[in-house]
């Protein structure tokens, strides 16, 4: 797992898909056992056969002995195996300024980008974000301890992999593709086109809370769900805070193919607003919601009862996203920029949220 950078394998693993796996490394000493050759083995597996007779060649010692795949896979691991130490194990002003950062709460990435802002002329002080990911999670890379995990924004001890490829989510009746969104959505000019989804809180409590954030601006919208989350409790959660905005704003919605979403129809005849529907496993369709619901886990822990919070204490952690400066904005709020947006055509803001 170390070489991983901290996330648990799959059993199927292969490092890379031009390296063997290990599966491919057991029907190897099969074929071999059997008597079949080298190209043989090659056709079978769809390998080259320079591949197969490097591999075989592993265990080739004075004395020949037969191929087993545990130690030729042992072989291979070891061979990847970096003997370089972390830099910040090895560094341990650099690691004292990282420690420092994950303390205040700054993402790996923003500790990147941010020491090479500070140290513009000293590479000794700059570290990838994934340097500092592996010196938490996995322990014998060094430099910092594995309590600073609790600073970063999912709280993990270990790292998650990604959803295996092969999952889907059924369909959704009548649902229109991001594709066919217009062309003023993926510039972000025009205000009124938003990025939804939902957080969940614990299995138990089958909670969850709506996210609405503006493309434009970053302005953010949280639904209160309190008796749940299905397709008509959304539904109604979202035709109520949309009818808060003003006529200018209502534009899109952009959300995943989550079955939530099955009244999109209703919302639409609502609210006049359109909706689109990503593609399957693309999360970055929705970059502003995902990043924003990533800053929304510091207030709504994953694994707790959302249902906990009411309307209010929604409405006031949403103005005080709407409140941080963004760099993107010139280190204006989203909501100063929002209301610049809305009176350039001398209309009405967005109806305040507390």
């Amino acid at each position: 797992m170390s070489h991983r950078g901290g996330v648990l394998p799959r059993p199927d693993y292969a490092h890379l898909t031009r390296s063997l796996s290990f599966s491919e490394r057991e029907y190897i000493a099969e074929l071999r056992n059997q008597g079949h050759g080298v190209r043989t083995i090659a056709a079978r597996l769809h390998r080259a056969p320079s591949t197969i007779s490097r591999e075989l060649r592993r265990v080739t010692t004075t004395r020949p002995k037969p191929y087993r795949a545990s130690t030729a896979q042992a072989h291979a691991d070891a061979a990847r195996t970096r003997p370089k130490p972390s830099k910040l194990a090895t560094n341990p002003v650099l690691a004292h300024r990282v420690q420092g950062m994950l303390t205040s709460n700054l993402s790996p990435e923003q500790i990147s980008g941010r020491l090479k802002t500070l140290y513009p002329d000293r590479q000794e002080m700059w570290v990838s974000h994934e340097t500092i990911y592996q010196a938490l999670y996995v322990q014998t890379r060094g430099g910092l301890t594995r309590e600073l995990t609790q600073h970063l924004r999912t709280g993990r001890s270990m790292r998650k992999p990604r959803r295996k490829s092969d999952e889907r989510r059924g369909r959704i009746p009548g649902m229109i593709n991001i594709a066919d969104r217009p062309a003023e959505v993926a510039d972000r000019a025009v205000p009124g086109h938003w990025e939804g989804d939902l957080i969940l809180g614990s299995v138990a409590s089958g909670s969850a809370i709506g996210t609405l954030v503006e493309r434009t601006t970053g302005f953010v919208m949280l639904l209160h769900l309190p008796d749940g989350h299905s397709a008509d409790q959304v539904a109604a959660a979202m035709i109520t805070k949309i009818g808060q905005l003003s006529e200018r704003l209502k534009r899109s919605v952009t959300w995943d193919q989550g079955s939530e979403m099955a009244r999109h129809a209703r919302i639409t005849a609502a609210t006049g607003v359109d909706i689109y529907f990503c593609d399957p496993h693309s999360p970055w369709q929705r970059g502003t919601n995902e990043n924003t619901n990533g800053l929304l886990r510091q207030y709504f822990p994953k694994g707790t009862d959302l249902s906990f919070w009411g309307a209010g204490y929604l409405d006031m952690v949403a103005d005080e996203l709407n409140a941080r400066p963004r760099k993107r904005h010139g280190f204006l709020t989203p909501a100063e920029v929002l209301t610049q947006l809305l009176n350039t055509d001398h209309k009405t803001g967005v109806a305040t949220t507390t």
